[in-house]
Formats: C-alpha cells, structure tokens, sequence
C-alpha cells in the first residue's frame, strides 16, 4: 500500500485545485494557437445532448465545447454524421446530469445497450445489439484509440470528455471489435487555458464522492491537465463497504507548428467485496430473500483491483491537412482477493432440495495482465477528377499476456453433512465464518496474445449527396497457452482474417440521409474451455439500414437504423460447470433502434431512444456431459427484446440563475437469466428525478433520486444462484465549483 501514497496525496492535490486556482494572484491569459491545426473533427449527432444546428453552431450558445487540437484515433477527417453507421454519443455533460460514475452508469441510457455478468461486480459487463463480446475478459472497450483489455476493475468518469458507442458493422475497423458495436472513449485533454472543477457528492448508503479537475498552460507550447476521484461508500447490499480512487494526469507538447505530442498516465485502485448477489425460489421464483441479503462471507474482505496505464500519440501535419498519429500504449492490470461462489452442481447443492441450505465454492483468485499496443496512421483527403477521396489508413500491434491463478474450496457431494463441510450458509438466517482453505487448482495458466492488424478506409464524395465506403482490415493473431494444471498442453494457434466492409450513403435532402453498410469481423477469443481447448475466434457478418435526420434549425436530431448479425464461435456462460465458459457455435442478432433528440420551445430538451433486439442461439449445442442443450432460437443471456429510455429536462430562470430540472424513464424486458434453461428475469420500469441550480457564476447545487417508486428489479444474472440485485431508491446531492 506504501507505493500508492505518493499517488494519492497526488489525487487530493487534484481535488485542491479549484480552491487553490481561485486563490492564484494571476490568470493565464495564454491562448491555444489552432490556425495550423489539421480540422476539427466536426460535432456528431449527438442523441443524448442538447441538439445543434450543424450550419449554425450550438443551439445552445452558452454550452461549452472543448476544442483540442488532436485528430481523433480511426476516423480521419470523416465526419460522424457522414459515416454510413449509427453512433451515438454521449457527452460529459450529459454525464454530469444524470448523476453517471462509471461506465455501466453511463451505458445505461444507451440504446441497444444490456448489462451482462460483472464477474461479482468487479468490472464493466454489457453487450450491444444483442452481442456481448469475451465474457472471460472484461473492459472490451477503446481509450483513445487503444484497447482497455485486462482486469483492472470499473472504468471512472471523472477524465472522460465523451463516448461514443458505434454500433454495427463499422466496428470492424478497430480490431477484436464486435459485430454490434465498439464503446469509444475520449479523455479530456490539456489546454491552453487555465480551467478546472471541483466537485463533493453525498448521497444513500453514505456514499461519498469527491472529483477535481485542473488544467494550466505551462507556457505557450507545453499544458498540463489533472483530475481524479475518491469514493466511499457502503451499500444497500448488507455489510457491503467499498472504496474506489482514480487519478489521472496528462501533458500536451506543442513541439512545433504543425507538431505535437500528448501524453496521458492512468491509475485506478479499487477495494470491492465480491459478491454474487441473490438466488432464486421454487421454480425460479424472486424476491425468495431480501434484495439485501448478502450470500457471502464478510471475513474475506475486498478483492483489490490496480490499473498502471499510460498512453502516448504523436501527431504530425502535412500539407493539404494529411495528418500522420504515431501512437502506443502500456497498461498493467491486477485483481487479488477471495470470494463466495453459490456452488452450481446439483450434486453438492443442497439448496435445490431444500431451498435454504446454500452450499458455496471459496475461491481465491489472482490475475494480472499486461497490454503493449503500438500504432501508426495517416488520414487526409484528395481529389481524382470530380471524386474527393477521405483515404485513412493504418497498423496497429498488440501484445497481451493474462496469467491467471484460482484456486478454490469445492463442498462434497451432498449426503447430509453440515455446514462447515459444505462450506454453506441459511440463506434466511445467515451466520458467517465459514472460510475453509483452499485445496483445488480451478487456472493455473498464463496466455499470451499477439496481434498485428492493417487498415485501410476510403469514404468517396461520388456527388455533393452521394458517397460511398470501401474498406478492410486484415489481421494476424498469434496465441499461446501454458497451463500448470495438466502435461497435457492446449495447442497453440495461429489464425489470420480478412474483414472489408462496404457502405453507401445518399442524403435526400439537407435534413434526410439514408444510408447502409455490410462487414465480416473477426474478434480472438481469450482463454479455454474445460476441456483445455482454446477458443476459435469469432467470425461475423453483418449488415445495417437507416436513415438519419436533423432538422434545419438543429432542434431535432434522430436516427433510425435495422440491423441483422450472425457470428459463430460466440462464447458464454458454462451452466454446469462453474466459472468455465462454452462456446454455444453460431448466434444471430436483429433489431431495430431509434434515437431521437427534440428541443422543444420554453427550454425544453426530450431525449428519446428505443431498441428492439431478437438475439438468439442460431445452431444447437448438447453438452455431452450433462446432456443440457442449447438449441437453435433459443435466447441469448441478459438481452432484452425491448430497451426504452425518455429523458426529459427543462431550463428555467429562478431568482436570475438558470434552474434545470427533469425526470427519466426507463424499461427493459424480460430476458433470459441462465442459458440452456427457461430461467427469465422480470421486466422493470424505473424512474429518475434530476436538478441542477447554478447558484452563481461559479457554484451550482445538482441531485438526482434514482428508482423513484423504490422498485425491486434484476438487471442481469450468470445462473439462478448468482443473480445481480437492482438498487433500491437512491439519493445524490452534489456541489460543484467550475473556472
């Protein structure tokens, strides 16, 4: 713990800023020079903010938009509203509304966005159309460009400037992207202009928050930017207590006037209990115990989760706007600590007769990762007679090792032992202490993947209203397995794939764009399944129609897009063996999604978004063990076929200072809770109040209740006995600071 110290005085100098930033004698009156600066990349259709008029600018002159210098990582100067996809993106000051800390905070009001398993609720787990990526390795998602693979726990908000969610075929772009989409992360970076934040939240279950942001010029050609978070908090979970801190500081080199360099460091520390939730009833019935009720063994303590990232991206500017990145990345990962698993075999379960006696594995668990990524690409545009070409191009390398270690208590068949045996606990009346050792390898193993990919994009302005997408992407992935558990060795494999795309968009009017585009994907697999074999990659086709709209006064913005998908090689959840994962062959995934974004007159702005998504087993899989069959059309784990979310807001004057008040909805269906079984977790609705009250120039007072109608939900399960509890009714209340 010794080596974190320096780290987190650091991180309350951060949270300081504001307080000492209002006290400095002296602003910097230093300007960003942008006159050389490639183009910005221009504003997306943003669904989950205000809405703008692309000729006209903001429709909202007093929001605030950070400009940096930076051409953003695979996207060339193409902007988001031309490419033949659906995006969606989520800006840091809808973030700021609705209360979002993390990344499933934020994920929740994205369209055609599930959650999924968080392995006790140690990482980020969801899906996007339908689709949910590695359930072995979490964090499948982008930072600046570069892959957040590893175990290094949730993703904070307190550093992000915005997200992207881009869904659909041109995920393939990326690399181990899957067919339904890529989560693209943006950090905020260093200006050239002295700014920052401090913010302190409270909130239920003494939850406690405080976040701090600070930017300075150093001098013309160098700025720096700090910010970080500490939270605190127990939960509604009972004897649940967890702490969460995250710092993260970077620097901006303008070397030169067409050169420059950014540097970012990252570094999270994580202290959560694990906890696999709640088990069902009879029959699969719910509510069978207290939402509260915590299955595990309080003795164990926290399991620790670290994140060492760093990131760095040169960036050059030739004439005619082309632009060379030169990027690379450094990340290690580790997760330590002991947790209760309700065992699932239904020899050594006594609670699939009695239903009160639950028998658990104790499992202690170490995994670290490291994660070297290296990048280069060019992006700029020519002319071949009448046809503008926007040319990007690319490779990337990474090279990731996992070595994982678990080991476990397993309870004996059950023939009327007791409780210490069994290592068991009366799900009505728990009494704790039970922490038996350790005496069974479940990993024992270190993985090693190498990947090399080249890319190659070109978006054509055939005529003012048509253009057209030709792309591809061709990669190499190398992986190793060295297990301790066997003489017998998983085989190693090589595999290559080539994965183009196509897209065509054609806009009607200056309002009504139509477009489509189709992609083959390809994403590696990590890991092996119980019988040591390593995981083919998965391979996808998909394919994607829609149409986008924005009103000419930018107060309407909406999008609707239909998509079909099928994968094969797709892995989830092994429902008997516990903590393996299987390969359930080919899966499908179609739907429908709409996004839609109205500033109305009186200052008010509805934020609506729908997905409809039919994901399904698409071949028949019999475990030949147990005899338990997937079969074809049967649903995947944790998709909903109906996903709403409505938020609406209004501004207001309220003793000559802007009042912001509104309230949310949103619904998710049904959806399968164990595979290969009829297990279905319920429908919800919930509802959400938020305000926000600038006090004065400077200070404002924001909060936000949470599952207003105190509802009992479910939002994604692995098994009936490792089930995720919803929270209850919640409060935040929250002062900020701004400058």
């Amino acid at each position: 713990m010794n080596k974190i110290r320096p780290l987190r005085t650091a991180l309350m100098l951060a949270l300081a800023a504001p307080a000492l930033a209002a006290l400095a004698a002296e602003p910097a009156t230093d300007k960003q020079d942008d006159s050389n600066a490639p183009a910005k990349v221009a504003q997306a259709q943003d669904t989950t903010a205000p809405a703008t008029n692309p000729k006209e600018g903001p429709a909202q002159p007093s929001e605030k938009i950070a400009v940096t210098a930076q051409r953003e990582h695979y996207r060339g100067d193409v902007p988001l509203e031309d490419l033949p996809q659906a995006v969606q993106v989520i800006t840091r000051e809808t973030m700021q509304q609705i209360g979002a800390v993390n990344l499933n905070d934020i994920l929740d009001i994205a369209t055609s966005v599930a959650r999924q398993n968080t392995f006790g609720g140690l990482w980020d787990g969801f899906a996007i159309r339908g689709f949910a990526g590695d359930p072995n390795l979490p964090s499948g998602y982008l930072v600046n460009g570069f892959n957040a693979r590893g175990v290094g726990g949730i993703r904070d908000t307190s550093s992000i400037e915005k997200m992207e969610v881009l869904k659909g075929p041109g995920s393939a772009l990326f690399g181990r992207g899957d067919p339904g989409g890529t989560v693209s992360i943006t950090t905020l970076r260093p200006q050239f202009e002295r700014e920052g934040s401090g913010t302190l939240t409270y909130g239920s279950d003494q939850y406690k928050r405080a976040e701090g942001d600070f930017t300075t010029p150093i001098n013309d050609q160098l700025a720096v930017r700090i910010n970080g978070a500490y939270e605190d908090a127990d939960s509604f979970r009972d004897t649940i207590h967890y702490k969460r801190e995250f710092l993260s500081p970077s620097v901006l080199w303008k070397i030169g006037k067409n050169t420059s360099l950014w540097y970012e460091f990252e570094w999270s520390h994580q202290e959560i209990p694990f906890d696999r939730g709640v088990v069902a009833g009879p029959g699969g019935s719910l509510g069978w115990i207290p939402n509260s009720r915590f299955l595990g063994e309080p003795g164990d303590g926290p399991t620790v989760a670290n994140v060492h990232g760093h990131q760095a991206e040169l960036q050059q500017v030739f004439a005619n706007n082309w632009v060379l990145l030169l990027g690379g990345a450094y990340r290690t990962t580790g997760l330590n600590g002991i947790g209760e698993n309700p065992e699932l075999a239904v020899a050594r379960q006594p609670y699939f007769t009695d239903f009160t006696t639950l028998s658990r594995q104790r499992r202690f668990t170490t995994y670290d990762s490291t994660d070297k990524i290296g990048r280069a690409e060019i992006s700029g545009k020519l002319n071949t007679g009448p046809v503008v070409h926007h040319i990007l191009a690319g490779t990337d390398y990474e090279d990731f090792e996992l070595d994982r270690l678990q080991t476990r208590y397993r309870p004996p068949v059950y023939n009327g032992q007791n409780l210490a045996v069994m290592n068991a606990v009366n799900v009505f009346d728990p009494v704790y202490g039970n922490q038996p050792a350790a005496n069974q390898n479940v990993f024992n193993d270190v993985e090693k993947d190498k990947s090399h990919g080249i890319y190659i994009t070109d978006q054509m302005d055939l005529t003012q209203s048509l253009m057209l997408r030709l792309g591809g992407r061709y990669d190499w992935f190398k992986q190793g397995i060295v297990t301790q558990l066997s003489t017998l060795q998983p085989p190693n494999q090589s595999v290559t794939a080539f994965s183009p795309q196509v897209g065509l968009s054609y806009k009607l009017t200056e309002s009504w764009n139509v477009y489509t585009m189709f992609s083959k994907g390809f994403r590696p697999n990590t890991g092996f399944d119980v019988n040591r074999n390593p995981f083919a990659p998965e391979k996808s086709k998909s394919g994607e129609v829609g149409v986008k709209y924005t009103s000419d006064d930018g107060n309407i913005v909406g999008t609707i897009a239909t998509w079909k998908m099928r994968k094969t090689n797709v892995l989830t959840a092994d429902p008997v063996n516990q903590g393996q994962t299987i390969a359930i062959g080919e899966a499908e995934s179609k739907g429908v999604e709409v996004d839609l974004s109205v500033r109305l007159p009186a200052q008010v702005q509805v934020l609506l978004s729908y997905a409809y998504t039919d994901a399904y087993a698409a071949s028949s899989v019999l475990d030949v063990d147990f005899g338990r069959v997937v079969g074809a059309g049967d649903p995947l784990i944790n998709i909903p076929k109906h996903n709403g979310n409505l938020l609406v807001t209004k501004d207001m004057d309220l003793h000559g200072h802007r009042f912001t008040f509104g309230g949310g909805v949103k619904y998710v269906s049904s959806r399968l809770g164990e595979t290969g079984t009829n297990f279905f977790l319920p429908s919800y609705t919930l509802v959400r109040l938020l305000a926000n009250y600038q006090i004065t120039k400077n200070w404002s007072v924001s909060g936000e209740v949470n599952n207003l109608f105190d509802k009992q939900y479910y939002p994604a399960s692995y098994a009936q006995l490792w089930i995720a509890p919803g929270e209850p009714r919640q409060y935040q209340i929250r002062t900020s600071y701004h400058f």
